[in-house]
């Protein structure tokens, strides 16, 4: 088998007194839709902060294409482009959909003004949002907002295509979206894989059955901070783990024990 594209060694965390991952081994390969999955308060959003590179671990390594990282993204650069689109969408309030996406080639590219408008109008109707530049985030629906930060995670800098995003990490894209709003966003997290080119992986941590079922390859579940289960996307409804089985059953009865 291929080398993996991005590799978690023994991956542990801690917040105070609650140690929220414990020994997580993960491997990513090119091209693979992974869903994280798992009870609320597991650690799955804090992988993916640890896979971007925004969060340190306490114990464990992180291979990027074989080489380790040493610090945060900030402190070095990777091999591969890692995008992240966040939960909250996480964009600018004061800032145009314009300048929220382009923000980062405004930062650290030398292009001229109009060549971002054109890149960033591409991205846009990309997503499906054409000729919305210039509104504020607040003019925008939630499914809205949520297609805007997919733009911005996507942007790529032709002055330097080695750092445009070849992974993608989405912390919950259908969290709060009705059924069609979430089909919308679930159709488009497919698109931005076929269309792109680049952007072939993708890890998405989510709860939503539909959004597991239309979005991923495989799937992983986490559950007191260890990978407990992971199979393909068709072994969800045959395999005889009891907490899979609950997790997808909605059940109070099983080894899933429920908070509150």
């Amino acid at each position: 088998m291929a080398e993996p594209l991005i590799e978690l060694r023994g991956i542990s965390k801690a917040f105070g007194n609650t140690r929220v991952l414990d020994g997580v081994d993960l491997t990513i390969h090119r091209g693979e839709a992974i869903a994280i999955i798992g009870p609320s308060g597991t650690g799955k959003s804090t992988i993916l902060r640890i896979i971007a590179g925004l969060l340190a671990p306490d114990d464990g390594e992180i291979y990027i294409q074989g080489k380790r990282r040493e610090g945060l993204a900030e402190d070095g650069s990777d091999p591969i482009g890692i995008g992240m689109v966040f939960q909250q969408a996480a964009l600018f309030d004061s800032l145009t959909v314009y300048e929220n996406v382009g923000f980062s080639l405004v930062q650290h590219s030398r292009l001229p003004a109009h060549q971002i408008r054109q890149l960033v109008d591409r991205k846009l109707e990309m997503v499906g949002l054409p000729g919305i530049g210039d509104r504020l985030p607040a003019e925008l629906s939630g499914g809205m907002r949520k297609r805007v930060s997919f733009a911005r995670a996507i942007m790529d800098n032709p002055e330097s295509p080695d750092d445009n995003p070849e992974v993608l990490l989405y912390d919950e894209p259908t969290a709060g979206l009705d059924p069609i709003a979430s089909t919308v966003i679930e159709d488009l997290v497919r698109q931005i894989r076929n269309d792109t080119g680049g952007c072939s992986t993708y890890v998405m941590v989510t709860h939503q059955d539909s959004t597991i079922r239309r979005t991923a390859d495989r799937v992983v579940f986490l559950y007191r901070g260890q990978v407990q289960w992971q199979g393909g996307i068709h072994e969800i409804d045959t395999t005889d783990h009891a907490a899979v089985r609950q997790f997808f059953s909605g059940s109070v009865q099983g080894p899933i024990q429920v908070v509150g």
